[in-house]
C-alpha cells in the first residue's frame, strides 16, 4: 500500500466542512485519483491538517499526483506546505 501525505496551513473551517461532506456524500476521489482511502486530521488550535490518501500501488499514486496537483486551491483545506508520498511499510486498525 502507498500513502500520498498532504500538510496544510491556514486551514479554513469551510473547507474541512465541504471535504467531509464529500467524503461523507461518498461521491468518491476526483476523476484521475484512484485512491483507496482517505483521513483527514485537522488541529483547529493550530489552523493546521494532514490529508493521507491512500493506494493500492505506487503506480496508482503516481498517476493521481497530476490531477492532485492541478486542483484548484479553493479545493483545498488550506495552503499546501508539503507532500510526502509513502510506502506503508506498518499498519494496525483496531
Amino acid at each position: 500500500m502507498y500513502a500520498r501525505v498532504v500538510r496544510f496551513t491556514d486551514v479554513k473551517q469551510d473547507q474541512i466542512d465541504r471535504i467531509k461532506g464529500e467524503i461523507e456524500g461518498g461521491d468518491g476521489p476526483p476523476p484521475g485519483v484512484n485512491a483507496k482511502g482517505i483521513k483527514v486530521m485537522v488541529d483547529e488550535s493550530q489552523g493546521t491538517a494532514v490529508v493521507a490518501l491512500f493506494f493500492d500501488s505506487e503506480e496508482d499514486m503516481k498517476q493521481a499526483d497530476a490531477a492532485l496537483e492541478a486542483m484548484d486551491a479553493g479545493e483545498t483545506p488550506g495552503t499546501r506546505a508539503s507532500v510526502d508520498r509513502c510506502e506503508v511499510k506498518a499498519s494496525m486498525d483496531a
